[in-house]
């Protein structure tokens, strides 16, 4: 049996950032990154203070930093008023994510094969750079993205797909233990359809296995059907959602 709570610890883990605060329990991550659950707050663990006061301090943190105040709602968020709390404050939910798992078995995950494409796995540095790439980033995200995943903690593995010498895929995972977290998955437009992810992502969940990893679990967004269609080939079915809660103007 997987535990969804366990993979929540896992994913925290996965995207830790040197720009991050504790306050009464709360996790408050303010990286200027792509990625929401860095720039966010994680009320995942104990809360003694009165709410109030402690959304007040939240938005006090963000307004500072120029970033907006998000509020990553997950099944396990404490207290359990968290979210009728900001909905009387004006946020409102926004980008409702899966969190998906699978049992790995290294006999039976799928093959693919293209010979007009190249996986490499490159440094961390390299990897950042074709992630920028694909995604458009401006510096501020791919320096914050580079920084995350200089200083992680964990196991992790780096693929770029190259076709005629250009990246036209990416994709990375972090391993902590038995868990093994996919992330960063991004294929170019005009190469999407044709299995360059789905090769991509045996590759790193191949890697992981070798390396003792037993239970694969990521983050893909509710609306993107093609990539739950990519994961579904691999057994990931969805354990829990989570969304964020933003002001308007700032659910972004």
């Amino acid at each position: 049996m997987i535990d969804a709570r366990r993979v929540e610890e896992a994913g925290l883990n996965a995207l830790q950032t040197q720009r991050q605060l504790f306050f009464d329990g709360w996790l408050l991550r303010v990286s200027p990154g792509k990625a929401k659950r860095a720039r966010s707050v994680n009320a995942h663990f104990g809360s003694t203070l009165p709410l109030d006061g402690k959304i007040d301090h939240c938005e006090r943190v963000y307004g500072e930093r120029e970033l907006p105040a998000l509020f990553r709602i997950t099944p396990f968020v404490r207290p359990d008023g968290l979210e009728r709390a900001l909905a009387q404050r004006g946020y409102a939910p926004f980008e409702t994510t899966l969190v998906q798992a699978a049992v790995l078995d290294g006999a039976t995950l799928p093959v693919h094969d293209r010979g007009d494409v190249t996986l490499v796995e490159p440094s961390i540095d390299a990897f950042v750079e074709a992630v920028a790439a694909l995604r458009g980033s401006p510096p501020t995200q791919r320096e914050a993205h580079r920084e995350r995943l200089r200083h992680s903690p964990l196991d992790g593995r780096h693929v770029v797909a190259y076709a005629d010498g250009e990246p036209v895929a990416v994709g990375k995972t972090a391993r902590e233990g038995e868990l093994v977290g996919v992330f960063d998955v991004v294929t170019a437009e005009a190469m999407r359809g044709r299995g360059i992810a789905s090769m991509l992502v045996a590759r790193l969940l191949a890697r992981a296995w070798e390396r003792g990893a037993r239970v694969a679990y990521l983050q893909v967004e509710a609306g993107n059907a093609p990539a739950i269609s990519v994961y579904r080939r691999f057994g990931f079915a969805t354990i829990y959602t989570y969304h964020y809660l933003g002001r308007e103007g700032e659910c972004r």
